[in-house]
């Protein structure tokens, strides 16, 4: 197998800079990346498995471990319940590092897993969305560039 592990968890939020602020500075994350996408792009429309999304997107890392945070514009989102039970849902994915994404993309599909579009090759890194056996998203990624700030192993 070429997994290298889990890389991050992520979590959708209204507010993504009061969000990140938090978990900076409850935990010390250190903030890597901030960007946003615009309405029309079809390979993370693909991805993510919604049409015409737009978003506000940021990295926290601390040590080997780090956060997403996912402020979607669009399409209109559903507010959480304040203080909801531990056993609703709320973070969005689990994403697992890998080495070589169309092998483990390739061996995912032939164990009848499900995702939501092949593997897009987004400049530094690889990546496509898929669904556990419980319909939770997962998503597995090939980062290419061995630079990249996000890079954990």
């Amino acid at each position: 197998m070429t997994i290298n592990g889990l890389h991050h968890a992520a979590i959708s939020t209204p507010n993504i800079d009061r969000l990140m602020a938090w978990y900076r500075d409850n935990f010390g994350f250190e903030e890597v990346a901030r960007t946003e996408w615009p309405i029309g792009s079809k390979d993370i429309d693909e991805v993510v498995g919604l049409k015409n999304s737009s978003a506000k997107q940021g990295f926290l890392k601390c040590g080997n471990i780090m956060i997403e945070f996912f402020e979607y514009n669009t399409p209109p989102s559903i507010p959480l319940q304040k203080n909801r039970p531990v056993n609703n849902h709320g973070h969005t994915h689990l994403c697992v590092d890998v080495t070589d994404i169309e092998k483990e993309y390739n061996r995912l599909l032939d164990n009848g897993v499900e995702f939501h579009s092949a593997p897009k090759d987004f400049g530094q890194v690889k990546a496509t969305y898929g669904r556990d056996c419980d319909g939770n998203i997962f998503e597995i990624q090939e980062i290419i560039d061995q630079n990249h700030p996000a890079k954990v192993f």
